[in-house]
């Protein structure tokens, strides 16, 4: 979709403030991966390997809540990450059913794939703009077609970059009352989930996270913090060139 950039990604980790967590860095247990870190699980929500593999997760709002017999669903990452299989050959070989609900997204600098274990199944993705939130893969809610919009105006504007790419995840707008599904949930709350950029006491945007890999094969991340008022305390930048193994 981009002349020069053949990889583009631009998301929101959305958790409970209370949840512990590592700023992203060069695992020193796994030193070719750089991700974030859960510290409950132990695993990630985004995640590269310096051999250029890319992997992010989302949950999928289920109404019921997940077993603890479960895996956690951030060992996906690695996984792939970790693995030599082409990311269609990796997907099927998940066993989604070991696993609450997710949608997982995966790319290895020449296929790029999806996984949801919520009726998806198991695709590669052609070139395009694709967006998720907390549904399957381009569920049209109204955060999820207002940022893969905005993407395609960076793109055809060619101002795509680490800063650009930041404010347009900085989205604190909610959507028009009358788009909101509120579901099983308050409706204050669906409220403040329906803005690309969540702010709550408890819960909202943790962090955001952008990759810019171009067709030399150098790969840029840009991860920026939050506290639970939704003001910025932190940010870190990294930069490599892939390495073939």
């Amino acid at each position: 979709m981009h002349p020069t950039l053949p990889l583009i990604v631009a998301g929101n980790r959305d958790e409970f403030h209370a949840r512990p967590t590592r700023d992203a860095h060069w695992w020193p247990d796994k030193p070719d991966i750089l991700a974030g870190r859960d510290l409950t699980a132990g695993g990630t929500w985004l995640g590269l390997h310096r051999s250029g593999r890319f992997a992010t997760v989302t949950n999928y709002r289920d109404a019921d809540q997940p077993s603890a017999k479960l895996e956690s669903r951030g060992h996906l990452i690695t996984g792939f990450l970790e693995g030599r299989l082409d990311p269609l050959a990796h997907l099927e070989s998940v066993d989604g059913d070991r696993y609450a609900g997710f949608n997982l997204l995966v790319a290895d600098g020449d296929r790029f794939a999806y996984q949801s274990n919520r009726g998806a199944g198991v695709r590669e993705l052609p070139p395009g703009i694709y967006a998720v939130a907390n549904a399957t893969l381009d569920t049209p809610w109204p955060k999820v077609a207002r940022i893969k919009a905005a993407l395609q105006a960076l793109i055809d504007d060619d101002r795509v970059n680490e800063t650009s790419l930041l404010d347009m995840l900085d989205d604190r707008e909610p959507a028009r009352a009358t788009e909101i599904d509120a579901g099983d949930l308050p409706f204050k709350r669906a409220r403040a989930l329906s803005a690309p950029f969540v702010v709550m006491p408890d819960y909202g945007t943790r962090s955001s996270t952008v990759v810019v890999r171009d067709d030399t094969g150098r790969v840029r991340i840009s991860e920026k913090r939050f506290g639970a008022d939704g003001a910025t305390n932190g940010r870190s930048d990294f930069s490599f060139e892939t390495e073939p193994r």
